[in-house]
């Protein structure tokens, strides 16, 4: 019934394992992709005709993360998998952003891929394999792919790349100070297609390396799906692309110079106007059956491509007159809105956004539930991209995939720099609402997010700045490296490359390759132009900011103590019983954790002070030999019993009431009196002694031995 075909490799300190054949036969290309005990199965069918009209590819991917893959039952209400999470919108885009260079220029047939996570050790991160498998698939599927690709994750401790490091040492990096790096390389045989990266101030050398290093080690993976397509692979699809040779010529002829006039208008509104002006003009010229043709818009855009590309690589001048090296004009604000508690409008030409900060407590985290375990998240950055910025209309709804990957680029820049929650116990929401567009809106968050969070107070480790950086590759390898790309300059050339970092080193790196062919020494050459730009950007940030500012007075105080494991049962009580008299007693906010870290809040700071004295009383344990000032609970024939610390009573014995003889202790005491009183130490069943007679009761110094004999 099954024609199973298996292909297997030792991949570092795991199992790789390629299966089709006996699962969803009916798919074009079906590969179950598994490492160690992690499994994903990647489906690819493609359309065999093209939409009539259609002038762009319709590539889709999905990545599914199911819940029986690690044992567990979805939460809410309904108890199944809803809309795709974060993680699962961000993987989507990973697997997208490598493969969509690679199939055959001018197909532009309907393609799906779809990742469903099967099964997952907690150990393996599924994204790599999901990647692996959407390879294999698409290679063995019969499509016009130029693949296959593979990707791997490193990662940097002591000097040293690790190959797929584990899901847990990816966890929380911030909090783990060795290790240095989360790297996501995908590539084909001969070159690397796409990159990210969260990284903590690594050098533009040690970036290198580590993409060097995951190129080579995706080889031997590259060479196994060939070894499955080689036994398994479907006819490949009749595909010719399309000759529009004539057509491309006629309109280069009608068009080429009017085109070049109009990118050398600078103003982007002017420019777009100007450019669709000579798109219509070029198409009223055509004749009727060229003006139906299907490749049109292809012989247009090749026409600004082309013009745009020319000037760059052989006169080294850029649509907007700047030099290939050159930041556009940079003006930063900070503290514009008055009520928020931070805020900064960051300008780049053409490109601009007001990033806001809103410092909450431990109550105001995010909790993310994902196949590896439950966890809370400290840090928010959330990025809204409005049709407005653009000067367009559009619907308006909830975020798409564009801004959830933008937003996550940016959060990974700036987390780096976070001070630890030990140190600054708060929960940090950042939101960049981009205003204007023409270039790296992502950047540009990155640059607005460090500058609102220093004006919140938030004593980051270093400014962070972010440059967007471009690539013109020609065919006899001639190329231009462009900083601070403009939005044209993005979409017509090779590379997206965006650098973010401190003076130090780099934060972030996300890089997509349209074309094959980037070398080490385009990468080194493009990082170092980057880090250029980039200090100049923090210089120009300077200007507005340079460390963190007072805290806003609406924003929330927060203090933290930490008590031994052991007592927490006690400050939170039975029931929550003592916990909840804290908080209305004090007026604060009291969140406790399992590690014993314990945030207290509130505007107030007499509020903060009085419920952190509750909770001290109730963990700490007095000193013997101190002096203390309690109150009289409860009067015996043999003494007095006084509430000296917190909930904690000691006895006084009526022989150390006073330095004479007494026939009863309430011939001096009476309940509800303050007195003060030393601790002696404990008697052999742990019980509490206390002494008043060696204490002054108004001065509540001690009293000597001479003199305490002396009275006697």
């Amino acid at each position: 019934m099954f024609n199973v075909t298996t292909k297997t490799m030792q991949w570092g300190e795991e199992t790789l394992t390629l299966e089709t054949g006996k699962v969803a036969r009916q798919a074009d290309g079906t590969v179950i992709a598994t490492l160690g005990e992690t499994s994903v199965m990647a489906n690819v069918t493609f359309a065999r005709a093209q939409k009539p009209g259609q002038d762009f590819f319709p590539l889709t991917v999905h990545y599914q993360e199911k819940y029986y893959a690690a044992g567990k039952i979805p939460g809410g209400f309904f108890k199944r998998e809803a809309r795709p999470t974060e993680k699962e919108t961000l993987t989507a885009r990973l697997i997208d952003r490598p493969i969509r260079p690679l199939f055959v220029p001018g197909f532009k047939n309907e393609v799906l891929v779809m990742c469903t996570v099967l099964s997952h050790d907690l150990v393996n991160d599924p994204d790599i394999v999901a990647m692996i498998a959407a390879s294999a698939a698409l290679t063995i599927s019969g499509v016009p792919f130029m693949g296959p690709i593979a990707c791997c994750r490193v990662g940097y401790e002591d000097g040293d790349y690790i190959l797929n490091p584990t899901v847990d040492d990816m966890q929380d990096l911030r909090l783990n100070p060795d290790q240095r790096l989360d790297l996501v390389v995908a590539g084909t045989k001969d070159a690397v297609m796409m990159v990210e990266s969260e990284a903590y101030e690594l050098t533009e050398e040690e970036m290198l390396g580590a993409v060097t290093f995951a190129h080579e080690q995706i080889q031997p993976v590259i060479d196994l799906i060939i070894d499955l397509a080689e036994d398994t692979a479907k006819e490949p699809f009749d595909f010719v692309a399309p000759d529009y040779s004539e057509l491309f010529a006629v309109v280069k002829a009608a068009g080429e110079e009017k085109m070049r006039a109009a990118y050398a208008i600078s103003d982007k509104q002017e420019r777009v106007a100007a450019v669709a002006g000579v798109k219509a003009e070029i198409i009223e010229g055509l004749s009727d059956e060229q003006k139906e043709d299907a490749n049109l818009g292809s012989a247009l855009k090749k026409l600004e491509s082309g013009v745009l590309r020319g000037d760059v690589v052989k006169n080294g001048r850029r649509i907007d007159g700047r030099a290939l090296d050159e930041v556009r004009p940079i003006q930063s604000e900070t503290g514009l809105l008055p009520r928020t508690h931070g805020s900064a409008l960051f300008t780049r030409g053409e490109t601009q956004g007001l990033v806001v900060t809103t410092l909450g407590t431990g109550d105001d985290e995010q909790f993310i539930d994902a196949l590896h375990g439950n966890f809370k998240s400290n840090f928010l950055l959330h990025y809204n991209f409005p049709p407005y910025s653009v000067g367009e209309v559009g619907r308006v709804g909830s975020p798409g995939r564009r801004e959830i990957g933008h937003g996550k680029l940016a959060w990974r820049a700036l987390q780096a720099v976070l001070p630890a929650p030990t140190d600054f116990p708060y929960t940090i929401r950042v939101v960049s609402e981009i205003t204007e567009s023409n270039g790296s809106s992502s950047m540009a968050s990155v640059c607005g997010g460090s500058l609102s969070m220093m004006d919140a107070g938030v004593p980051l480790k270093a400014p962070v700045a972010g440059v967007a950086m471009g690539l013109v590759l020609e065919d006899d390898g001639s190329y231009g490296i462009l900083t601070d790309i403009l939005g044209d300059e993005d979409h017509l050339g090779d590379m997206d490359f965006k650098v973010a970092g401190t003076e130090a080193g780099i934060t972030s790196l996300q890089m997509d390759i349209k074309v094959a062919g980037i070398t080490p020494e385009i990468m080194k050459s493009a990082l170092a132009q980057a880090k250029a730009g980039r200090l100049h950007i923090l210089g120009e940030m300077a200007k507005a900011l340079t460390e963190a500012s007072e805290f806003s007075e609406h924003a929330p105080r927060i203090e933290t103590m930490t008590v031994p494991t052991d007592k927490i049962r006690e400050v939170i009580g039975s029931g929550g019983k003592v916990i909840r008299e804290i908080v209305e007693v004090s007026g604060a906010k009291v969140d406790i954790n399992d590690d014993g870290v314990i945030k207290i809040a509130s505007a107030n700071g007499e509020a903060i002070k009085k419920a952190y004295d509750m909770i001290y009383s109730i963990v700490a344990e007095p000193e013997e030999g101190k002096v203390y000032t309690g109150k009289v609970v409860k009067i015996v024939d043999f003494g007095a019993f006084v509430n000296f610390f917190g909930k904690r009573d000691g006895l006084v014995h009526v022989s150390q009431i006073e330095n004479r003889r007494l026939n009863h202790p309430s011939d001096v005491l009476k309940e509800g009196q303050e007195v003060k009183v030393k601790l002696l130490g404990f008697d052999d069943r742990g019980k509490v002694r206390l002494s008043m007679k060696i204490v002054d009761q108004e001065t509540g110094e001690e009293i000597s031995a001479d003199k305490a004999e002396g009275a006697e």
